[in-house]
């Protein structure tokens, strides 16, 4: 841990607190003795904020539930009374939509917008931290032959993607975007921006839920077991992710966007990771052909089109996580570490099938 000085005399606000990533958040915040002021779309649905609960009951911190929503204006206002920082994590991730304008862009688009003019008409926050994406820095991995290093850095942004092609990472820029134009108008607060990579890593609900969830149950209940394709991309533990949140909001000299990546990995990477425990699960242990995930990935899967495949597959990912080691002082967990926790609880949880000896 650093020696990051914590301000627990005015509450903090994460909004979409019982996401993935939120939990996490929350928690550290919780350890630190902080009033969490968690904004929710229902408070009163117990199956999504009984694990806050009960770590709100073991840890010095204080929790507090708001009812609040991404699209509806000046809903926020009341979760945010108060507050010195704001935790804006709230945005859809999924990639097998119908119509990416409503289903992500307007909900992300929207909703920054909404917590944002929030803020704006508060007198209590001071910093903002939003959860951006590595999607709002790059859209395909080609893009990398774009980069002035041969390497992404925070001073890159997404111009590939749009509302046809890759249009979660389209929507992640979109939302980003819009958060530095606001701001740019503030005089009081300062928006600081984390931009993760994969995120994976266990849940604080034992059946968490994410697209990152979905990758690693295919990675072990055999639908990869021919093979995977060769997919290069960065990987962060989502525990790692919620200490750089603390640390955007509270070191007084973070500024800026923030790449937040362990290491680069792929698919393949990811199983090789978990082969050594898991070994006996149908992991994909080769690579498939380009020419094959071109030909047959867009009949068996909705999201993967050709474009996509050309554009990505088997082309390198190569990201600097230098800003967030110097800025704010991040190491980050051993790939290992992060899938095999991950994969460890997906199994308790019976979201993969136990193999017993």
């Amino acid at each position: 841990m650093s020696m990051l000085q914590i301000d627990t005399s005015k509450p903090a606000l994460v909004t979409g607190a019982t996401g993935y990533v939120a939990g996490w958040i929350v928690r550290r915040l919780l350890e630190e003795g902080v009033t969490v002021h968690a904004a929710v779309r229902d408070p009163g649905d117990k199956t999504k904020t009984w694990h806050l609960d009960e770590m709100a009951a073991s840890l010095p911190g204080t929790l507090r539930y708001f009812k609040a929503d991404l699209l509806e204006n000046g809903s926020y206002d009341l979760a945010m009374d108060g507050c010195g920082i704001v935790f804006h994590t709230a945005s859809p991730f999924k990639l097998d939509v119908r119509d990416p304008q409503a289903e992500l862009v307007d909900a992300a688009l929207l909703g920054t917008r909404n917590v944002l003019d929030s803020v704006q008409r508060s007198d209590s926050v001071t910093r903002v931290v939003l959860t951006s994406s590595c999607a709002a820095i790059y859209g395909d991995n080609a893009d990398l032959a774009l980069t002035a290093r041969g390497v992404f850095t925070e001073n890159d942004w997404n111009t590939s993607s749009s509302l046809h092609h890759m249009p979660y990472s389209y929507s992640k820029t979109v939302a980003e975007r819009e958060a530095w134009s606001i701001s740019r108008q503030a005089t009081r607060w300062r928006l600081v921006v984390v931009n993760p990579s994969l995120v994976v890593g266990p849940g604080t609900h034992p059946r968490a839920t994410s697209e990152s969830f979905n990758l690693v149950r295919q990675l072990g209940d055999g639908t990869m077991k021919a093979g995977a394709p060769a997919l290069p991309f960065g990987v962060v533990d989502v525990r790692d992710l919620a200490e750089a949140h603390l640390r955007a909001a509270y070191l007084p000299e973070a500024q800026g966007r923030y790449i937040i990546s362990g290491q680069a990995s792929s698919l393949l990477g990811l199983a090789a990771a978990l082969a050594g425990r898991f070994g006996g699960y149908p992991l994909p242990r080769r690579a498939l052909p380009k020419w094959l995930v071109w030909l047959a990935g867009p009949m068996t899967d909705r999201t993967v089109t050709r474009k996509l495949v050309a554009r990505n597959v088997g082309l390198p990912w190569k990201a600097d996580n230098g800003k967030s080691v110097a800025q704010l002082g991040m190491t980050y967990r051993p790939l290992d570490v992060s899938i095999q926790d991950m994969f460890q609880q997906m199994i308790d949880s019976g979201q993969l099938p136990s193999l017993k000896p």
